[in-house]
């Protein structure tokens, strides 16, 4: 056929350059270069007396100069190369119009089992979004490791994580681009890392692990990661690759209201409609999420209808009500809001789809437990501030901020600080974070020094340690301010010195020497109190940092082996819960000191700086 098509071109191309040749002007070329000799008169060929073989014979060639047609292959079904198909399995009229698409395409063999084509196709060998040169760990960390310990270790971090450093370091080292450990499916470590990012509210970088894994390769269990991250981000029609795809054998009503969404943003608004009204008379799944579902399917194509979302009688929110109405700009009913608890916080902290009046009242969580950074932060209340219309609390704080930077004098860029922070006996740490880069333009004065424990606290949460530094003159000695100060500081050989940790011992009016003791855990996990002062104030502290668990013997033997990836996962495990009051100093000094010898010291003297604030 290819040889038939290329004669025919060849042919048409000829007549067009003969009729071309009348009106052109006179050759150029020298004469008898282009005037080829005369040909002979052909000689008519003999009829044949039987038919020719065909040219898909290589052993016998095409006559010269008569276009050849190759031949169509025979497949099954064909005269008597295969049995005719089984017409007998097509289903009734009745039955078609029940069936979906992905159904009808499975019954005919046309459903795709790949949307990226072969070349495209991308190697398990790592998966991640950093790369060692991004600001990723080592692409080799775990590839050694046992899959057993790996698997325990992500498998029993399911929740947000006490430190906000700590979840920033979890977040990088999650993020990086690893191989899978000896023994373990590179599809099931992406799985069983974007669980964890769930869990800690970090849906974009869960969605950030799934996609970079082609969606032919998910199983159920990242196909269940993917959606969960998908939903967070309310980013619907992003699972619809892995919705018409996936082989998974889930029949859930969020399953079946997927498949309708991404049907009609496949240009089958009408079935789409079909099916969720069906649902809908059927009450396959609550009213709300199916009214939602409507109307999130309904923007597709022209397959636009109106909608009324009806929020009488709905008690509480679930993730997929909240990322579908969200998506299609459905305002939430403020009671249902003021009830939801922390996860919906940490999605809408980051939903660029909300009013930005609506991210700020989430962005404090968001800050204060690691989502959020101080950049983010102050970009934010930037475009608060300069947005029209923004009323309330937002547009204040919005206001505050900027005074904290550009106010005349050094007392008033304080007073609107602190006002930012609520005061400063309980001040918000999620705030801190909001005016980090204000607090530390603050002029190092012994006017301030009263209240440098918070202004401290308040910089080194953006880890501005060189500007937190500046302040060691000015603060009292063996303050709270100054115990920040000897955590964070740059450098090695830090020693602290014995009279300003007996000053801070001494000034210790919390509940059992608590703040003491993380003091002292953040401090002998840096290296930075002589062994023989540690010993005098652990017994006078009654401070046991010396018992050891699996976990301990877990992080410090993978210290011992500079394993950086997996040091910072067992920390990660290690500090798990709601508040600093969970944490326990013995696990912060394992903490502190592993990530310390394993060349981790920014992110060690960040935590245990927050600590000494914050536990």
């Amino acid at each position: 056929m290819k040889k038939w098509l290329w004669a025919g071109s060849a042919a048409i191309a000829l007549g067009a350059s003969l009729a071309i040749a009348q009106d052109a002007p006179e050759s150029l070329l020298p004469p008898g270069f282009d005037d080829p000799a005369p040909a002979p008169s052909p000689t008519p060929a003999p009829r044949p007396t039987q038919a020719p073989a065909t040219p898909a014979d290589p052993a016998v060639p095409a006559a010269p100069g008569i276009p050849t047609v190759q031949p169509l292959p025979v497949g099954p079904g064909d005269g008597e190369q295969g049995p005719a198909p089984d017409l007998s399995r097509l289903p009734s009229l009745e039955e078609l119009e029940s069936m979906s698409t992905d159904e009808l395409d499975e019954l005919l063999g046309l459903k795709p089992k790949f949307d990226i084509p072969p070349a495209a196709r991308r190697s398990l060998e790592r998966v991640g979004i950093l790369a060692p040169s991004e600001g990723g760990l080592p692409t080799g960390s775990l590839a050694s490791q046992p899959a057993s310990l790996v698997r325990a270790i992500l498998q029993g971090t399911d929740g947000p994580l006490v430190s906000r450093w700590g979840h920033i370091l979890l977040r990088r080292a999650l993020a990086s681009r690893l191989a899978a450990p000896e023994g373990m499916n590179p599809v099931e470590f992406a799985a069983l890392r974007a669980n964890v990012l769930n869990s800690m509210g970090e849906h974009a970088a869960a969605r950030a692990i799934a996609q970079d894994i082609d969606t032919s390769n998910w199983d159920n269990a990242l196909t269940d990661a993917a959606l969960d991250a998908y939903v967070g981000t309310a980013d619907i029609v992003g699972a619809c690759p892995a919705v018409r795809l996936s082989g998974t054998d889930r029949d859930d009503a969020f399953w079946s209201i997927l498949q309708s969404i991404c049907a009609a943003y496949a240009g089958e608004e009408s079935q789409a409609g079909r099916q969720l009204d069906r649902a809908l008379r059927r009450e396959e799944a609550p009213r709300i999420d199916l009214l939602l579902a409507q109307r999130y399917a309904g923007a597709a194509g022209r397959g636009r209808r109106a909608v009324e979302i009806e929020w009488e009688g709905v008690e509480e929110l679930n993730p997929w009500r909240a990322a579908l109405a969200n998506a299609v700009g459905e305002e939430i009913p403020q009671g249902l809001r003021d009830d939801a608890g922390a996860y919906y916080e940490r999605s809408w902290a980051t939903a660029p789809m909300l009013p930005l009046a609506e991210r700020a009242r989430s962005a404090d969580r968001a800050a204060r437990e690691g989502i959020l950074s101080a950049d983010a932060m102050v970009d934010l209340y930037s475009q608060i501030y300069v947005t029209e219309g923004i009323e309330g609390d937002a547009a204040l704080t919005a206001s505050l901020l900027r005074d904290g930077y550009v106010a005349e004098t050094g007392a008033d860029r304080f007073a609107a600080i602190e006002t930012i922070w609520g005061g400063t006996d309980e001040p918000d740490y999620g705030r801190m974070v909001l005016t980090a880069y204000a607090a530390a333009r603050l002029p190092v004065t012994d006017a301030l020094a009263s209240s440098s424990d918070n202004i401290i606290a308040s910089i080194l949460t953006a880890g501005l340690d060189r500007d937190a530094e500046n302040w060691l003159r000015a603060v009292p000695q063996g303050s709270l301010a100054w115990a920040q100060i000897a955590a964070a500081r740059p450098g090695d050989n830090r020693i602290a010195s014995r009279e300003d940790i007996d000053a801070f011992i001494d000034d210790d009016d919390s509940s059992d020497y608590r703040k003491s003791h993380m003091m002292l855990a953040s401090l002998a996990g840096l290296g930075r109190i002589a062994q023989g002062d540690l010993n005098d104030f652990v017994g006078r502290t009654e401070l046991n940092l010396s018992r050891e668990s699996r976990w301990s013997r877990a992080i410090t033997r993978a210290a011992e082996v500079d394993n950086r990836a997996l040091v910072a996962m067992l920390a990660g495990l290690g500090m798990q819960g709601e508040s600093w009051s969970q944490m326990t100093p013995r696990h912060l000094y394992h903490i502190v000191s592993a990530l310390n010898r394993v060349g981790l010291d920014a992110e060690a003297r960040m935590i245990a700086a927050e600590a000494i604030a914050r536990g």
